[in-house]
């Protein structure tokens, strides 16, 4: 897909990834590009940057997800590339509370299945429709300290394989954002100051939208900003138990360092 004339969604618009990805759409001449946002101030100001429109959306609901749709719709007349980019995160285990695993649940997947049931009726009616989802490397791999996190975003990639293999053959083209670390608020938390192993060889979110927009115009499943996840992913499927292994000293050289960066900035 080249985006040029075509009308683009993005969720979690307002920041990050999302507001990055909002900005090269319009920068490759999308004829329409909706931001829509919890943050309905944020989304206003990326909205105003671009000369797109703002919505206030709370996708974690399906309320929402239908009137975002409607109102692009609305608005442009139909919808050619819709980004289910929204999302959050989270560093607790098992221990977290039911309401924080049902918020990530909410959020990171049911936001994606809203989005979908809203969206693929006119897409499929016309056969030709585009959906971008944010996953995750963690959700190709793991994440360290993260179980909600890691849980959702495997689901969110699953998902967008069930909606390529369902719906491919009636001209929806499916994409799966899979990044790494990215400098965002995610990664680095509102002060800048979170500590996380992530921060090492992170991109920022203006590297992310060049790949999407490379990976948009190959029609690849598979969008990976950082090309090591592949090979990550490959020695992954070769040989489950020495991953899972590594994986293991990982998370324990991880937890190490987090606790020495701790002590440093409580010393400072």
């Amino acid at each position: 897909m080249d985006v040029k004339d075509k009308v683009v969604v993005v969720t979690g618009g307002a920041n990050g990834i999302g507001r990055a990805l909002c900005s090269r759409f319009a920068d490759e001449g999308a004829r329409g590009v909706v931001v829509a946002d919890i943050d309905a101030d944020g989304a206003r100001r990326v909205a105003d940057s671009i000369g797109g429109i703002a919505v206030s959306a709370d996708v974690s609901t399906e309320e929402d997800n239908v009137s975002l749709v409607a109102a692009a719709t609305a608005v442009f007349g139909q919808i050619d590339l819709f980004c289910a980019n929204a999302g959050i995160t989270g560093e607790a285990g098992v221990e977290v509370s039911n309401e924080s695993w049902q918020l990530s649940w909410n959020v990171n997947v049911m936001s994606h299945v809203y989005a979908a049931r809203a969206v693929l009726p006119a897409m499929l009616a016309r056969g030709d429709g585009y959906m971008l989802h944010t996953a995750s490397a963690a959700g190709l791999l793991s994440q360290i300290g993260g179980a909600p996190y890691s849980v959702t975003k495997h689901a969110v990639v699953a998902f967008a394989e069930w909606l390529s293999i369902t719906h491919g053959a009636e001209g929806l083209k499916v994409s799966c954002l899979c990044p790494q670390g990215v400098l965002t608020r995610m990664l680095l938390g509102p002060d800048g100051k979170r500590v996380s192993f992530l921060r090492e060889g992170a991109i920022e979110p203006e590297e992310v939208a060049d790949a999407v927009i490379r990976g948009l115009k190959e029609e690849r499943f598979l969008i990976l900003p950082h090309p090591e996840v592949a090979e990550y992913f490959r020695r992954k499927a070769d040989d489950y138990d020495r991953w899972l292994a590594g994986m293991r000293r990982l998370n324990a050289r991880v937890r190490e360092r987090e606790i020495l960066e701790k002590q440093n900035v409580a010393r400072k």
